[in-house]
């Protein structure tokens, strides 16, 4: 915790906005970090945007699932490449949800 937060209710509360929604707005924006201006990002950097690890999104860039490039010796994923990767998920038929 910081030292200057305020209750988070207490500011949910200001902004009337429920708590639970900005709890998830900052803990969305704590687990980012980085620089939100990146083009290309570290495989560690793409799989903390995505909420997955390395290994998981290492295997989405072999089977191509998720675009990325080489630059020198480096690996790096492009910004719009997660962004594109979440919007086919979404389209995605999701067999293993309950009825």
């Amino acid at each position: 915790m910081y030292e200057n937060d305020l209750p988070l209710a207490q500011i949910a509360h200001l902004l009337d906005i429920p708590e639970d929604a900005l709890r998830t707005l900052v803990a969305q924006h704590r687990a980012v970090g980085g620089d939100a201006t990146l083009v290309a990002l570290t495989v560690e950097e793409a799989a903390r945007r995505l909420g997955i690890g390395r290994t998981k999104l290492y295997e989405y860039v072999s089977t191509g699932e998720i675009a990325s490039v080489k630059i020198g010796s480096l690996r790096r994923i492009p910004a719009e490449a997660v962004n594109d990767f979440l919007t086919r998920q979404l389209g995605a038929p999701d067999f293993g949800t309950a009825a």
